[in-house]
């Protein structure tokens, strides 16, 4: 397994946060709490050869 940290904006608190993210696994698709507001985001993102190529995260649906 090889992570890589990904900084981003949480549209929950608006606060920068990163997350390490599994490049071996060329598309990843989950639920994730924030680690400041604690609120769930949805995290999408692909991954190729040279690391994180597409990266998404919206508020979880409840």
């Amino acid at each position: 397994m090889f992570e890589e940290e990904y900084f981003f904006t949480c549209p929950h608190c608006w606060e920068e946060i990163s997350m390490l993210l599994d490049v071996t696994i060329p598309r990843q698709n989950y639920v994730e709490d924030c680690e400041v507001c604690c609120n769930p985001l949805h995290i999408f993102y692909r991954a190729d050869e040279e690391g994180i190529s597409e990266f998404d995260v919206r508020p979880a649906q409840a």
